[in-house]
């Protein structure tokens, strides 16, 4: 199918769409503004009787899917790391013909180092599947790519919380404005979930919907699943390689927060091998790199910039610290924390303690193990439940 572009001006469609059609949308954005809608693409359509076949291919469960999905490439305004203006790409599923107001799911997509692998980009990653799952089930769902993935430019700022959540409140503002367009009532509920990197982004957006970021856009649920919420202890795991893919995570961990953070003057200073650098500039699909990346991570980092990230200090550890407290605060829903007691590469103990952090600050948290699953097939097993969780909410 030949996708097919429009251009929108914020300011003058998304007006014109409320007034002609009555549907609950974000107050009207300027053409400027964050979340202002710039351009929507169909990536994808499929069909009511379709969509058991597509979800049950992706290993997914079709049993409360009830429409069909129309996916749409969006290109939005947001910020950068800097604070400065900047365009990022994200999807949006919707259903097909439904009409009843929609909620909102936010869908935080995990780790990935090509920008092709992207929601909005890739029609094979399974990232897309879930995002029609929610679709599927009555939900408008916002997926977004985050910085510097999918067509957005630059470099991706890998496991950055503030970019993250930032991304994904402007995508939430431009979901919001495309489906006034299209005539699709939405409610201003939002119900957050994410897998791996997304499970922090998720619980990021959570804290800032709930402190007011937006007064269109009110926090319903929250379930992450397998996120690396204590990334200090992750990064532990990863230098004495006690977690799968310990050499190619570190690697992006490395060059994406060296960008952010300055870590090292060369990349002789971190890697043994300097040319792994170019290997994570967003352009490089995953069997580009693996193939270069050694066994340990000891034959990967310098012996000297293992003991910096072993003991970090000044901005590192300033980071690392902020990395560190996305569950550090009251939310004012119940948060369900999904994880596998499998998992080899984030251990089920991000997740407790995560909800020990949560129950800390007086908010109501629980940690439900899928099994003893490994990482990815956590998000699938996953899935339906938090589908029923937030057609319950």
């Amino acid at each position: 199918m030949k996708p097919t572009k429009r251009r929108i001006f914020c300011a003058v469609l998304v007006s014109a769409a409320v007034a002609t059609s009555g549907v609950a949308t974000a107050a009207p954005a300027r053409t400027g503004c964050r979340g202002a809608l710039l351009s929507s693409t169909v990536v994808d359509r499929i069909p009511a009787d379709k969509v058991g076949e597509y979800l049950r291919k992706a290993d997914l469960d079709p049993s409360r899917a009830r429409f069909g999905v129309i996916a749409e490439r969006i290109e939005y305004r947001t910020v950068g790391v800097d604070g400065r203006p900047t365009v990022a790409s994200g999807l949006v599923a919707r259903p097909d013909g439904n009409p009843v107001a929609a909620d909102l799911v936010s869908w935080a997509h995990g780790t990935m180092i090509y920008r092709g692998y992207a929601p909005s980009v890739s029609s094979t990653d399974s990232t897309r599947s879930y995002a029609a799952l929610f679709a599927s089930a009555g939900y408008v769902t916002s997926a977004p790519d985050y910085l510097g993935l999918g067509t957005g430019p630059g470099a991706h700022p890998y496991l950055d919380v503030n970019s993250e959540t930032t991304a994904s409140i402007d995508a939430l503002r431009a979901t919001k404005q495309l489906a006034a367009r299209e005539r699709v009532r939405t409610t201003d509920r939002v119900l957050a979930t994410g897998f791996s990197q997304g499970g922090p982004a998720a619980m990021a957006l959570g804290r800032a919907l709930s402190r007011g970021a937006d007064p269109h856009l009110k926090l319903a649920a929250l379930a992450p699943i397998s996120g690396p919420y204590a990334l200090s202890d992750v990064v532990a795991k990863a230098l004495s390689d006690e977690i799968s893919d310990a050499t190619a995570y570190t690697s992006y961990f490395t060059v994406a927060w060296n960008r952010l953070h300055h870590l090292y003057d060369s990349p002789a200073e971190a890697f043994r091998d300097p040319a792994i650098v170019a290997l994570f500039d967003g352009n490089h699909p995953d069997h580009e790199v693996f193939p270069k990346l050694p066994t340990t991570v000891g034959e990967l980092l310098t012996p000297q910039f293992i003991e910096k990230l072993k003991h970090p200090t000044g901005e590192l550890r300033r980071a690392l610290r902020v990395a560190d407290a996305t569950c550090d605060w009251r939310p004012g829903v119940p948060v369900r924390l999904f994880a596998a007691s499998g998992d080899h590469t984030v251990p089920i103990s991000n997740s407790r303690t995560c909800a020990e952090r949560l129950r800390e600050n007086h908010g109501t948290a629980e940690v439900v193990d899928v099994g003893a699953v490994d990482h990815l097939p956590s998000a699938k097993r996953a899935s339906s439940q938090i589908l029923a969780l937030f057609q319950a909410a």
